[in-house]
């Protein structure tokens, strides 16, 4: 299980070793059948049918670490919305996220290709949901199992009823997997994410934030750029000037304050180095 007690954040983000994003949501439900679309923090990105919801690739030069907590904003069938601090989180699946409720929290864990989604029960804390998400890689000393990056260090996952569907995999494959509280797989599922930043965290929010990665195109005042979870909007009206098609970019955000690595096309920028955040430690 990936936890029965939750890692507390400042362990976290030490066990990491690199920079971590620690945002905590302050979210609300407003009604699952409501017509009324999220409310966007900025002006929404252009519709673009070529850059479909991110899920997780094989691409793993750039870094992207994020540690989310809140609680359900808004769902439609498969489709669950997250606001933060910075701009929507939106999980989206065609065989799961169909049982969400106002009265359920969201943790979120994200280290370069790897993530985590746990949704449990407020006030008694009990698991309703615990998604794992990434290259797949079976235990050395078993057949049977498979082996899961977590905020608290790598774990053991039995395949259970399905270890003959997933016999077809090979290791490195992307995969995500639903497990009950006895580390067993009771699902395989397509779980995505959208990530959108359209502000900077206020002063005093729980927010800390290291994006990196490679502006795939600029439209209007939004830049498009490609992490190891495919590709994050960003606006510019965050601060992002001079920005071109090609550039290594690394985005720091942290109470209030936007720090931006440009590097010009074809080049690189050095991986982020940890450095210490203002952030609050719940």
């Amino acid at each position: 299980m990936i936890r029965h007690t939750r890692p507390h954040l400042g362990h976290v983000l030490h066990g990491l070793g690199i920079v971590a994003c620690g945002l905590a949501l302050s979210t609300a439900l407003a009604g699952g059948g409501s017509a009324e679309e999220p409310p966007s923090q900025t002006a929404t990105p252009p519709t673009n049918q070529s850059n479909p919801p991110v899920t997780a690739t094989s691409e793993v030069d750039p870094s992207i670490v994020l540690v989310l907590q809140g609680s359900v904003w808004r769902t439609k069938a498969g489709i669950v919305f997250l606001k933060t601090p910075i701009g929507m989180l939106t999980l989206s699946s065609k065989t799961t996220l169909k049982d969400l409720k106002a009265s359920h929290e969201v943790w979120f864990w994200l280290h370069e290709t790897n993530f985590v989604v746990e949704i449990s029960k407020k006030g008694d804390d009990s698991l309703v949901h615990c998604y794992l998400s990434g290259p797949m890689k079976l235990a050395t000393d078993s057949t049977n199992r498979l082996l899961w990056w977590t905020p608290k260090g790598e774990r053991a996952v039995h395949l259970g009823s399905y270890e003959e569907q997933l016999a077809s995999h090979h290791e490195g494959d992307p995969l995500t997997v639903e497990v009950d509280d006895t580390d067993t797989v009771i699902g395989v599922h397509d779980l995505q994410l959208d990530l959108q930043v359209g502000q900077v965290p206020p002063t005093g929010s729980n927010a800390h934030v290291v994006l990196s990665g490679t502006v795939s195109k600029l439209k209007s005042n939004f830049v498009f750029l490609r992490t190891p979870i495919g590709v994050v909007t960003v606006n510019t009206k965050i601060g992002i000037r001079n920005v071109k098609v090609g550039q290594r970019m690394t985005l720091h955000l942290d109470q209030g304050r936007v720090d931006i690595d440009l590097a010009t096309a074809g080049s690189s920028i050095p991986r982020p180095t940890p450095r210490p955040s203002k952030v609050p430690v719940p």
